[in-house]
């Protein structure tokens, strides 16, 4: 998948998505579960932005992450083949471990879809245990500064 950085939208970070033949189904229209694939990656782009990641390295060799809880998209309408999607993010809620995205999908400026992504924040030690921890407050700061209102 390829993004690109979209310099209008509504909400603090937007990106782009050209569809690609392998995200429709038989009848040409994007296979509803494409559009997941889609809100993962303007996640990755919208914390490449701050300068984070969804594998943050720490200095003991061991990473912070952002396992995905919970995901809904709302379906207003269809995108097909070579449609190019303008996907906004900001962050709707920021909690002590969590954080909710929130995306809007828009094709030639009309909403076809609304979509949400709650992450923990964890840390991965080098040997596989994955923890929740509260939100560094660095990080915090980051994410804040896309927060949506």
């Amino acid at each position: 998948m390829k993004f690109h950085y979209a310099r209008s939208c509504s909400m603090p970070f937007c990106t782009q998505r050209r569809i690609e033949f392998r995200d429709t189904d038989a009848a040409g229209i994007v296979h509803f579960s494409a559009f997941f694939p889609f809100l993962e990656s303007a996640e990755h782009e919208l914390l490449r932005s701050l300068g984070l990641s969804v594998m943050q390295p720490l200095d003991d060799g061991g990473h912070l992450t952002w396992p995905r809880v919970a995901a809904t998209c709302d379906y207003t309408g269809t995108a097909k083949f070579e449609d190019l999607l303008s996907i906004e993010v900001a962050v709707e809620h920021l909690g002590t471990k969590s954080v909710r995205y929130g995306f809007t999908i828009r094709r030639d400026a009309s909403p076809i879809a609304t979509a949400t992504l709650t992450a923990v924040c964890c840390r991965l030690t080098a040997d596989g245990q994955l923890t929740s921890i509260p939100i560094p407050d660095d990080v915090r700061q980051r994410l804040e500064s896309v927060a949506s209102g």
